[in-house]
């Protein structure tokens, strides 16, 4: 790893050089842009009241993500924590998804089907 602080590479927990300790960092930034001011938030309890409840309403829907800057070590550990997750409590069953283009085109050939029968029928008995 390299020293975050003397810019040196080592290897353990520690720098030898100047002690800097090999470890995980999180941080937060919130920029909030609402009408025409910009204000940047370091944590959600820094943000008013006023614009907090619209922050949480925004952030649960499919426009939030969470974004993790690691280098080959944080990746180490972060697939390392993935693996230990609990594994899921229903096993995997077969999405109604799958199953559901198959029946409409099952559906879609019958009623082709029928169709030409139907014309067949009325051509036939007016000739």
């Amino acid at each position: 790893m390299i020293c975050p602080d003397c810019h040196r590479r080592f290897e353990g927990v520690s720098c030898p050089r100047c002690g800097a300790i090999k470890g995980i960092v999180k941080s937060s930034t919130i920029l909030i842009s609402a009408g025409e001011t910009q204000n940047v938030y370091r944590s959600v309890e820094e943000v008013p009241d006023s614009l907090k409840r619209q922050l949480l309403r925004s952030t649960s829907g499919l426009n939030s993500a969470t974004i993790v800057i690691a280098d080959r070590e944080g990746r180490k550990e972060i697939a390392k924590a993935i693996r230990n997750l609990p594994a899921s409590e229903n096993p995997a069953e077969p999405s109604p998804k799958k199953l559901r283009p198959t029946l409409l085109h099952g559906i879609g050939i019958v009623l082709l089907f029928a169709a030409a029968v139907l014309i067949w029928f009325i051509f036939r008995r007016t000739s």
